[in-house]
């Protein structure tokens, strides 16, 4: 099956699909419709879910290429995780935060009371008007359906073990300025953060609960995209830019990509990336069936491509215009 990157592009989705050898057609979709995140459901590629500013979350059953309306009209929906441990589980974090659980598919959608008494005064983000906080990052345990870390931005790193029931306040160690949050892809103890504070980025070995901010090595500490090896979970991966300036501007954006393979030291990688990247790499993609590759999709839209874990890149013949909160591939 040929591969396929979608990405937010502002105002509208980009769908990049491998038609041929070196060959890719890129189309842009959903144009007004203003995604912010989406997420591709493990027990079916084909599906793909995408929350919206303002238009709840869509759907699509074919790999991205027509979209229908899936719940939570009128909610902005900022991040978005579908469960590899149930099928049919959906959690979804809203601005201002707020967690949302589907158990069938979207079809019908409940709000997480508990979590609105873990709410906070102080939780606050300067990034967007009106200057709330929003759940940016929600993740669910590829081995237990019932546990749920999300992140919120900026203010606190919060887990459910009762399938949002009841919510423990902000966890020991991890960033209060999330910017991603991912559980690893099948091991469920290993849960990874890229964010805006302390470190820049922080990985839990106990399913969410306590966390470590490894910096040896970092020569930056402004965090945003998180990923890790499927098949060794203590290989991480993070994207780091000086800061929010740097990070978010157009052609300056002083990043590098760097791994962690011994739990301890950073590295920084090059093998072919520009160096630094003027553009923020805002998504790194692992592949479930290829240990060792990895995917970094660029603020200007270009997307680069590692088979050995870092050590030599090379950039995929395809532009998807930018890139902004969110990419996924099928």
């Amino acid at each position: 099956m040929n591969r396929i990157f979608l990405s937010t592009n502002g105002n509208r989705l980009a769908r990049a699909e491998c038609i041929a050898s070196g060959q890719w057609s890129v189309e842009f979709l959903l144009e007004g419709a203003n995604v912010r995140c989406l997420a591709v459901d493990p027990h079916n590629p084909n599906v793909v879910y995408a929350g919206t500013q303002g238009s709840g979350v869509l759907r699509s059953k074919d790999r991205g290429r027509t979209w229908q309306p899936c719940g939570m009209d009128g909610q902005i929906v900022k991040a978005i995780a579908v469960s590899p441990a149930q099928p049919d589980l959906i959690a979804a974090g809203t601005k201002p935060p707020g967690v949302f659980i589907s158990h069938d598919g979207g079809q019908s959608w409940e709000e997480s009371e508990s979590f609105q008494k873990r709410r906070r005064w102080y939780w606050f983000s300067p990034a967007e008007r009106p200057f709330t906080a929003y759940i940016q990052g929600i993740t669910l345990s590829p081995t237990d359906p019932k546990v749920i870390v999300a992140g919120v931005e900026a203010g606190a790193v919060v887990r459910s073990t009762d399938s949002g029931k009841t919510w423990q306040d902000h966890r020991k160690g991890a960033l209060r300025d999330c910017h991603s949050i991912k559980f690893h892809a099948a091991n469920g103890d290993w849960v990874y953060e890229g964010g805006g504070s302390g470190a820049g980025a922080a990985f839990s070995r106990d399913a969410g609960n306590t966390w470590i901010q490894p910096g040896l090595g970092l020569d930056r500490h402004y965090g945003w995209a998180a990923a890790a090896d499927p098949a060794r979970p203590e290989v991480m991966y993070v994207s780091l830019s000086p800061g929010p300036m740097k990070a978010h501007s157009a052609g300056n954006a002083q990043a590098y990509i760097f791994r962690l393979m011994d739990g301890s030291t950073w590295q920084k990688l090059n093998g072919g990336l520009p160096q630094p990247l003027n553009y923020m790499p805002y998504a790194l993609l692992t592949d479930p069936d290829a240990p060792g590759h990895l995917y970094a999709g660029l603020s200007s839209g270009d997307v680069w491509h590692t088979a050995d874990y870092g050590d030599h890149w090379q950039q995929l013949p395809l532009n998807l215009d930018s890139i902004w909160t969110s990419m996924v591939m099928l």
